[in-house]
């Protein structure tokens, strides 16, 4: 039974506690809907506070459909909904229409976790979305944080993000929601092949599936677990050796460092000023381990999203630049 799959992953990986708030993150889609209404399930057992958040990114002509689909089924569950809008077109500046999408997606997440003082925030990622992911990251030649793909629970902005479904097929879901008679809200965008993810779900996947191995997506997924839980070890390591640091890694230590151990140090210093290492890629880190043992004091690497890494005398600055 699904739910009590789901029930499973949540003890295994800690992902709940009794008696939290937890927003959850509708779309109206299969997956979204099929993580509502097991929540829903769970709710009494675990004495859960739910909250529904949707978010209508007003990128096709039918959106405000979705939002009053999801409006419909958390007053037939009983469970409070916080709706938002925003026209994420009309926000396009540098970056992909993916990106500004989901950055307008967690921003209204967060906001709605803040407004019900909820500190956990459930998605419906499948253990699909985990091997797609994987696929896109090892394309554009990602290192071992990249090919721990989608994790169980993150910890994002001060807030748990959880995936209850990441061990879960989409077929079991589309199964699930039969026997439910529930009919989701299908995004046909999924199927135009004009994003990358896209073009790895209805392309790539169905092609290693049927040629190369039929069991592609459960083997992808398990390298992303094991990715995961050698990159959660060396993190661990990196962050007991710059314990007290805040924006300054001695030169000396970073210079002992083991490679590994410094590389994910780097990223975990600029994660802390931005909140995630999203654009940051291996050439900038090369660049900046070129700063440490190549260059002269006081040279500066300029990253993504405003960050400069400055070198003085005896340690690695890392700024942001004030908007």
């Amino acid at each position: 039974m699904l739910t009590d799959k789901v029930k499973e992953t949540i003890r295994q990986y800690g992902l709940i506690r009794k008696g939290e708030r937890i927003v959850l993150g509708v779309s109206g889609g299969p997956d979204s809907l099929a993580l509502t209404y097991i929540f829903h399930r769970l709710k009494k057992e675990f004495d859960l506070h739910l909250y529904i958040a949707h978010l209508d990114h007003m990128l096709r002509r039918d959106s405000a459909e979705d939002a009053a689909f999801v409006k419909k089924t958390a007053d037939k569950l009983k469970i409070p909904v916080i709706l938002g809008r925003v026209n994420v077109k009309a926000l396009a500046k540098k970056g992909s229409l993916e990106e500004l999408a989901r950055g307008a997606r967690l921003e209204f997440l967060f906001n709605t976790a803040k407004k019900v003082e909820a500190k956990k925030i459930a998605l419906g990622h499948t253990l699909d979305d985990q091997a797609e992911t994987v696929l896109m990251r090892i394309l554009r030649g990602s290192g071992l944080y990249g090919l721990a793909g989608i994790l169980p629970q993150r910890d994002i902005a001060g807030y748990k993000v959880i995936r209850p479904l990441v061990e879960v097929r989409k077929k079991q879901i589309q199964s699930y929601l039969k026997r439910k008679k529930v009919i989701p809200c299908i995004d046909e965008s999924n199927f135009e092949e004009v994003y990358f993810r896209n073009k790895i779900r209805n392309s790539l996947l169905p092609l290693l599936e049927k040629k190369y191995s039929p069991n592609i997506v459960e083997l992808l997924a398990n390298m992303a677990q094991s990715a995961g839980c050698d990159y959660d070890y060396l993190a661990r390591a990196a962050e007991r050796s710059m314990k007290g640091a805040k924006n300054k890694i001695p030169l000396n230590k970073l210079k002992k460092m083991h490679p590994a151990l410094r590389r994910i140090a780097i990223r975990e210093m600029i994660s802390r000023l931005k909140g995630d290492t999203r654009r940051l890629t291996f050439r900038h880190i090369r660049e900046i381990e070129g700063l440490i043992f190549n260059r002269p004091v006081n040279s500066i690497v300029d990253l993504p999203k405003g960050i400069s890494a400055v070198k003085r005398k005896n340690r690695l600055y890392f700024s942001v630049k004030k908007n």
